[in-house]
């Protein structure tokens, strides 16, 4: 695996992460606890990715990964690559489809 990106060209060619783009994961998803049920394209061109249950305002929680380890171990996740800056993708469990929403930062 290449060096983690916290930026990449957007939007992403052929639709699919980047295999150099990271993320801000939280540990419970990239152990596996959980699965990923929330990804956000920020403002600022960051991505996040969480579980929906626990708290992402914790700094303790949360790990910088490649957004393509994530994906190989559900490749739905793939599905938001195309979402725009601003945008949370969300879902209720790994099989449900992804709702689109608009989103910013709890204190803007």
């Amino acid at each position: 695996m290449s060096e983690i990106v916290r930026r990449v060209p957007f939007p992403f060619d052929g639709g699919k992460f980047p295999s150099e783009l990271g993320a801000v994961v939280q540990r419970t998803v990239l152990s596996g606890e959980f699965p990923v049920l929330v990804v956000i394209h920020d403002d600022d061109d960051d991505w996040l990715i969480g579980d929906a249950v626990t708290d992402a305002s914790d700094p303790e929680v949360l790990l910088i990964s490649h957004v393509r380890h994530l994906v190989e171990r559900d490749p739905s996740i793939e599905e938001t690559a195309d979402l725009p800056r601003g945008y949370a993708a969300r879902r209720v469990s790994p099989s449900a489809p992804w709702t689109i929403e608009r989103w910013s930062y709890e204190d803007e």
